[in-house]
């Protein structure tokens, strides 16, 4: 099982200062946190999608889906969504993978609604290819996501010219476009077994980013413990704090309490996982109370069969409780006084 981060290397981490690099001050940073209403959402792929490419790519990218979904989220005070690029969708048809990512941020807005999209992702399918994407395997949780770049892309790095690229692109693009929130530059980088390895491309994709320096924050989230060198540098040159947890209230708490030393603006992009004892109703009051973005795994149940476990098999029934996700794909939530919660908290 993931051990989510309770941060117990931050004394070695904050010891150690800042690196001296385009990263903004944590005065500029939290001036920046100030203006922004207390941030609640979720992690968002549209039901109808298995995957990034599934998402992003012109022949199943469902502008009307989003839109309903992004209706829902808004209806109960959701008022950001931390959303998962691909390079692979780039790389085809970088036009057309940039007029949909302005098509998806205009529906966003519609719903006032601002985005924090995400860049490099280490979790789940090692080799992602364009085309048609696979069907979910029934009860299996995330069978079809896939990793960002791939595994023979990430391990070889004579073929990052193209990942700088595709960086520089998209970030040139839209770096002063006020409908987006933030940049999180990569996705729990050493996941898959990765380790170590994945450092040199985490170095990278801030060092093209600042090379940008787009007028929204960059971050990229903590989120383990095991290697602590990867952690330090995230927490030493991310503008704003962002990190994972989906364990009990006490490992949520020792988390906050940690990073809130550093002195920056801290947000959680990923946590709730009901059989994990990480639940709204415990959570999102702490969250809250401490001024602390919350941004829960998943919206609506569909084809990223995120309502299942890590670790579940092939058949599994439906589980209850459901892992992730809020409401059913009739729009109809999971539990009512769960978006009951949201709606109450947001609004106060």
């Amino acid at each position: 099982m993931k051990k989510y981060f309770p941060f117990c290397l931050l004394l070695f981490i904050i010891s150690t200062g800042f690196a001296q690099s385009k990263i903004w001050s944590a005065a500029k940073a939290n001036d920046w946190y100030k203006k922004q209403s207390w941030l609640v959402g979720a992690d968002f792929l549209p039901s109808t999608a298995i995957n990034q490419l599934d998402m992003w790519q012109a022949e199943t990218f469902d502008a009307k889906t989003i839109d309903k979904e992004l209706g829902w989220a808004a209806a109960i005070g959701m008022n950001v969504m931390r959303v998962y690029l691909h390079d692979l969708a780039w790389k085809a048809d970088a036009a057309g993978f940039k007029k949909r990512m302005n098509s998806f941020l205009t529906i966003a807005a519609k719903h006032k609604i601002k985005i924090l999209f995400c860049i490099f992702d280490d979790c789940w399918n090692p080799e992602p290819a364009t085309g048609k994407q696979p069907d979910p395997k029934p009860g299996v949780h995330n069978s079809g996501w896939v990793r960002s770049p791939g595994m023979s892309v990430h391990n070889d790095s004579t073929q990052w010219a193209y990942l700088q690229k595709y960086v520089t692109d998209i970030l040139n693009s839209f770096k002063n476009d006020k409908r987006i929130l933030m940049w999180d530059l990569y996705n729990e980088p050493a996941n898959s077994g990765y380790g170590i390895t994945s450092l040199p491309l985490l170095k990278k994709v801030f060092q093209w980013a600042w090379a940008v320096r787009p007028s929204q924050p960059l971050t990229a989230g903590v989120w383990f413990m095991d290697f602590p060198v990867v952690n330090a540098y995230q927490l030493q040159h991310s503008d704003v704090i962002t990190f994972h947890n989906y364990e009990d209230t006490v490992s949520m708490k020792k988390a906050i309490d940690s990073l809130q030393k550093i002195g920056r603006p801290v947000i959680c992009t990923e946590y709730m996982a009901r059989s994990n004892k990480s639940k709204f109703e415990t959570h999102l009051p702490i969250l809250k109370r401490y001024n602390v973005g919350a941004i829960n795994w998943g919206l609506v149940s569909g084809k990223s069969n995120t309502i299942f476990p890590w670790g579940s098999k092939e058949g599994s029934p439906e589980p209850n409780p459901w892992f992730h996700d809020i409401f059913r794909k009739d729009g109809t939530p999971y539990d009512v006084r769960e978006t009951q919660l949201i709606k109450q908290l947001s609004e106060r």
